[in-house]
């Protein structure tokens, strides 16, 4: 901190640099590019991914150039009888069943902050069943997996926000792979 009573103390420093400048122009850029970038994404525009968290559809992902920038939403398909990855992120995640029904595990998260975080996890996972038009919620840092049940397919929208990313908190872990994953790419 500077002291007020020593006004040379407060023009000691470095290299002189033109960080303020700079952010003018990246703003102005960003608002210019901002102007291009796609309002409505069409549903045959939205890619495909075979992940390790199952197969999902992108609707908004930040590398898909929309003028959206703070959360990402995908559609995930989960097949009858099966079950997506077992990952957490440190956001939280906004999940709207469409179609079926089946249940999530939870394995909540404890936690302290000494001089680092130190975390924990529950040894047995809370169960939430949920069909078509429900709404499920997944804490921060929960460690979480989808299951459909073996009727029919399951299908959902799963929406988490960047800016938790954004804060340095770019924190997901993929724990367990799902079932049909090859590593590879479907589309």
């Amino acid at each position: 901190m500077v002291a007020i009573d020593n006004p040379e103390r407060a023009r000691l420093g470095g290299e002189e640099v033109d960080f303020y400048a700079e952010a003018i122009k990246k703003s102005a850029e960003f608002r210019a590019d901002y102007k291009t970038r796609l309002k409505v994404v069409k549903s045959e525009d939205m890619p495909f991914e075979n992940s390790p968290d199952g197969l999902i559809k992108h609707i908004i992902n930040e590398n898909m150039d929309t003028a959206e920038n703070c959360v990402d939403a995908y559609m995930q398909f989960v097949q009858p009888g099966k079950a997506s990855g077992i990952h957490r992120h440190l956001s939280e995640e906004l999940v709207f069943i469409l179609e079926g029904e089946g249940y999530d595990l939870h394995w909540d998260v404890k936690f302290e902050c000494e001089e680092e975080f130190v975390w924990a996890w529950e040894n047995e996972p809370k169960r939430f069943d949920w069909k078509a038009g429900d709404f499920v919620y997944i804490p921060p840092y929960c460690i979480h997996q989808h299951h459909a049940k073996v009727g029919g397919e399951a299908r959902f929208i799963c929406i988490t926000s960047r800016i938790v990313k954004a804060m340095g908190f770019d924190w997901l872990d993929q724990l367990e792979n799902a079932p049909e994953y090859d590593g590879g790419h479907e589309g």
